[in-house]
């Protein structure tokens, strides 16, 4: 009993270290902008007794900064959700259209590890199976920083491309569909228990570029928890050892995921709002011909610049949703 008293003190002990670290998150921020908002204030007043052109442009620039901070601080403000602060798994697979919708979703993985590098986060490649001409038929990317799944779950739905295919012979318009799944990375301290008896584990060869080693050692693995029908796989490893690891963060993560849309669920059946997106449907058109235009159609934002939306400029998007869930939120509950 004592043992166990030991490590419950371990976990509360965590939980307090988590809760501290995530209110200075966001006290030591908020300092910071307050102490520039007051020296910007002092500055201002000192020009007015006396002015000085080089100090004025000096306080225009800073002021400038600040909104910018302040936007950004306020967008922030909107991801309360508890797993906001995580890392995200990010799950891209080509829909019906064979060669065409997997070229779509690898410009779709692409646009999202475009994203993440303009933000300074890192990415990791867990599992990628390639399209047979090109492109691929899907993917699995862990995309780590502040607020990665914050910001990514309004991404998760269905994305449309309107292209005249470069496959297609006669230059004719396209229209493909790739969906995205985004999960938030569960961390070691979340203790989610799957039974060994409840996972079956096939290996196979891993498919794709690799050198010899791939063609000749089933070194990749699948994962299917039995209960709950989820299947995971990861073959981007040459250790059999080490895709297994990967592919069980993998299945904790959809593992919780699962669990907190039930809770999500449960709690909107209860809810008037119906903000958020609903898994699988089109979220937005990406329309290359005739004309250039990216649409989100929950939010309505318009983007003519396509192909800077697919190197990565995503953030209006995001942070246009955001705001509108929020909104929608406040409204609900006053």
């Amino acid at each position: 009993m004592a043992g166990n008293g030991f490590w419950a003190n371990q976990e509360r002990a965590r939980a307090v270290v988590q809760q501290v670290k995530a209110l200075k998150s966001w006290v030591e921020p908020f300092d910071r902008l307050d102490g520039r908002v007051g020296a910007a204030i002092e500055m201002a007043a000192l020009l007015d007794t006396d002015p000085d052109d080089d100090m004025t442009a000096e306080l225009d620039r800073e002021a400038a900064d600040i909104r910018h901070a302040v936007d950004a601080f306020r967008i922030r403000s909107l991801m309360q959700g508890p797993d906001d602060f995580r890392n995200a798994q990010v799950e891209i697979s080509a829909g019906a259209g064979g060669t065409e919708a997997q070229d779509w979703a690898a410009m779709l993985m692409r646009m999202y590890e475009r994203w993440a590098e303009r933000r300074g986060y890192s990415v990791e490649v867990l599992d990628l199976s390639d399209g047979e001409e090109a492109g691929i038929k899907g993917a699995v990317i862990e995309i780590s920083g502040a607020n990665a799944y914050g910001y990514l779950r309004a991404e998760t739905g269905v994305h449309r491309l309107v292209r005249i295919s470069p496959f297609d012979s006669q230059a004719r318009r396209h229209t493909s569909f790739a969906s995205v799944f985004v999960y938030p990375v569960v961390d070691s301290d979340i203790n989610i228990e799957i039974r060994d008896e409840d996972i079956r584990m096939d290996v196979f060869r891993a498919s794709g570029a690799g050198g010899q080693h791939v063609n000749k050692t089933s070194s990749a693995v699948r994962l299917t928890h039995i209960p709950s029908g989820v299947v995971v796989s990861s073959q981007q490893e040459r250790s059999q050892f080490k895709n297994k690891a990967t592919a069980m963060k993998m299945l904790k993560n959809r593992l919780y995921q699962m669990e907190a849309e039930k809770q999500a669920a449960a709690k909107a059946a209860l809810d008037a709002t119906k903000a958020d997106v609903t898994f699988g449907s089109q979220i937005r058109s990406y329309v290359f011909q005739p004309y250039t235009m990216v649409n989100d159609h929950r939010t309505e934002l318009k983007v003519t610049d396509v192909q800077k939306v697919m190197d990565g400029a995503i953030d209006p998007f995001i942070e246009e949703y955001l705001k509108q869930a929020g909104a929608a939120k406040a409204g609900a509950h006053p």
